[in-house]
């Protein structure tokens, strides 16, 4: 009697759709570790973690004393310092993620990590918290900057923590679009040039330039919309020391979005 043969993908498929719900539930977990801790390694196993955290920091405090003239203000706070986290985060972060599915994709592995009987959310999860896990210990590593304002004066370091967990936030979100531009483009170039121009737009709709001119042309009705989905607008508050409840939804549904994007652009390359 002879058999048809399914495909692996299908097999892993069929297997997960049977499994219990508590059997799915430690699957999908399971997976989420197993692709965190695989592509952490990847990470730093190769010089990639370290050269980005590397020139990340160097650049930041370039842009921080140089520019921003940090010991010329004569205060004691880190305005200065969290000012180029977004512009920093838009070319940094597509850069570090851009390879998180378009090298699966042109090495031919994507399909061998489509077969774990788990759920593809959990797959995007796991290497977006890697990748956000990077981004933390970069932003982990500014903290001689703390040490250094609160030796000049005393500041208010309930504002600085904020404005950290906003960070760390935005950078989610940066992250969060890269990982599915590379997920939509399959290539790692392409998912870059995606990332930074698709960010971009997210992040200069907060500019008073922008918002003037939309303002101009469209309306102020419109220009206030286009600045509630920048990144800028939300995190303008943290750095005041105002913890806004619609800046969290906004990072925290912003991330959701594109992870659910990222989902579905593997699934249907799966099913293609």
């Amino acid at each position: 009697m002879n058999i048809e043969n399914s495909s692996t993908s299908d097999t892993a498929e069929e297997v997960h759709a049977h499994m219990s719900r508590s059997s799915r539930r430690r699957a999908a977990i399971a997976a989420v570790s197993s692709v965190f801790a695989r592509e952490l390694r990847a990470y730093f196993f190769t010089p990639l973690a370290y050269v980005f955290i590397a020139v990340f920091l160097l650049a930041l405090g370039a842009f921080t004393f140089e520019i921003g003239r940090f010991f010329d203000t004569n205060r004691a706070d880190l305005a200065p310092f969290f000012f180029f986290h977004p512009w920093l985060y838009l070319v940094f972060l597509p850069a570090v993620t851009m390879r998180l599915w378009a090298e699966e994709i042109r090495s031919g592995t994507l399909e061998l990590l489509l077969t774990l009987p788990a759920p593809i959310w959990s797959l995007a999860i796991g290497k977006f918290l890697a990748a956000w896990s990077v981004a933390g210990i970069a932003l982990l590593l500014t903290f001689p900057m703390w040490v250094t304002v609160n030796y000049l004066g005393s500041p208010d370091n309930t504002a600085i923590i904020l404005a950290y967990l906003m960070s760390f936030m935005m950078a989610g979100g940066y992250i969060a679009l890269s990982s599915a531009m590379s997920a939509l483009a399959g290539n790692q170039v392409v998912a870059f040039v995606m990332a930074v121009t698709i960010g971009f737009v997210f992040t200069a709709m907060g500019l008073p330039l922008v918002a003037s001119g939309l303002a101009e042309l469209f309306g102020a009705g419109v220009a206030e919309n286009a600045r509630s989905f920048s990144f800028l607008t939300h995190f303008e508050a943290a750095q005041r020391g105002v913890l806004e409840l619609r800046a969290l939804l906004f990072y925290s549904g912003f991330i959701i979005l594109w992870l659910v994007l990222n989902t579905l652009w593997i699934a249907s390359r799966r099913a293609s």
